[in-house]
């Protein structure tokens, strides 16, 4: 399925109908699986999930790191989504439960249109999780029980290892950590450029960004479309690309950039990306996408070797 959650102008979307769960979601696997899916990988533990797990997940680490929270918080609601929801978007649970963390109208977590738009419920989680004193350091048990009073409060610790690898590559703590096996859709005809320079498909991903990680540092498009400054053949020039930009190089804005780059590569069967480059490293979707991130060679050319080598910016396009 293409499309699960849209974000528009300050609004998001809900499409489809309810998820039907089914089996084990999160299973240790070895090498990832050439159907799609995703897999992190970090200290010798792997998790794998399917597509909409990654993309509500990354979803997660993101606003944690707009908020400035750390990663603990990340992987504390982790946690709890695994047992709560499987890590989808559901519609439906235990009385009037519903969505990723099985949020009650009753109970004063909002209204069910609240609580179904992932944005307002991860943020409604984590206002809960801020008023908790000490959940930083905490068992990510007693944190979520504190936060969600489960009737089976033990059952989140069976999450903590899962949700502590997540949360790290998620959000930059672990680089490299997080791939997706993605199939590329190239099946529509070239976009028309819109007013700020980026195609449609280009500009869903630039407000996807900004709704998942608040204000950032954006470039690589222009009114009108973008004329020179990249090298030839660049989707810069089709208004297809968009670059993040985590200046100046250095081990804070390192992290931020990984948590960028992975998020994207999460989201990319959704937004339709076909690249992401970040610190020498570039994925692809389609047939080179179970390759996960490979080595990025840059164009010989002269000029600043960060430039170049993208680590001070993430590139992110899309299919055309």
């Amino acid at each position: 399925m293409r499309t699960r959650w849209v974000v528009g102008l300050g609004v998001v979307v809900l499409l489809g109908g309810a998820v039907v769960l089914g089996g084990r979601v999160l299973d240790r696997v070895g090498p990832l699986l050439s159907s799609e899916g995703c897999e992190v990988e970090v200290d010798g533990h792997s998790v794998s999930l399917t597509l909409e797990q990654a993309e509500n997940v990354a979803l997660m680490a993101a606003i944690s790191v707009q908020r400035g929270m750390p990663a603990r918080a990340a992987s504390i609601a982790i946690a709890t989504s695994t047992q709560e929801s499987k890590l989808y978007n559901i519609e439906h649970g235990d009385r009037d439960s519903l969505g990723l963390f099985q949020q009650r109208p009753s109970q004063g977590w909002g209204t069910r249109e609240e609580i179904l738009n992932p944005y307002y419920s991860i943020n409604a989680f984590y206002d809960a999780l801020a008023r908790v004193d000490g959940y930083e350091s905490m068992e990510i048990t007693e944190a979520a029980q504190l936060v969600q009073r489960s009737a089976f409060p033990d059952a989140y610790a069976d999450h903590e290892r899962d949700a502590r690898a997540l949360a790290s590559a998620l959000t930059g703590n672990s680089p490299r950590a997080f791939t997706c096996v993605v199939d590329d859709d190239g099946d529509e005809a070239p976009d028309r450029l819109l007013e700020n320079g980026l195609t449609r498909r280009s500009d869903v991903v630039r407000r996807d960004l900004e709704a998942a990680f608040g204000g950032l540092s954006l470039g690589g498009f222009a009114p009108g479309g973008v004329t020179d400054g990249h090298q030839p053949g660049s989707t810069h020039y089709e208004g297809r690309a968009i670059d993040v930009f985590v200046r100046p190089v250095s081990p804070d804005n390192r992290r931020r950039g990984w948590a960028i780059a992975q998020y994207l590569v999460a989201q990319a069967d959704r937004l339709v990306i076909q690249n992401v480059i970040f610190d020498d490293r570039i994925w692809t979707a389609g047939s080179r996408s179970d390759e996960g991130w490979r080595d990025y060679d840059p164009p010989e050319r002269s000029g600043d070797q960060a430039i170049l080598e993208h680590r001070d910016h993430v590139h992110v396009d899309v299919v055309d």
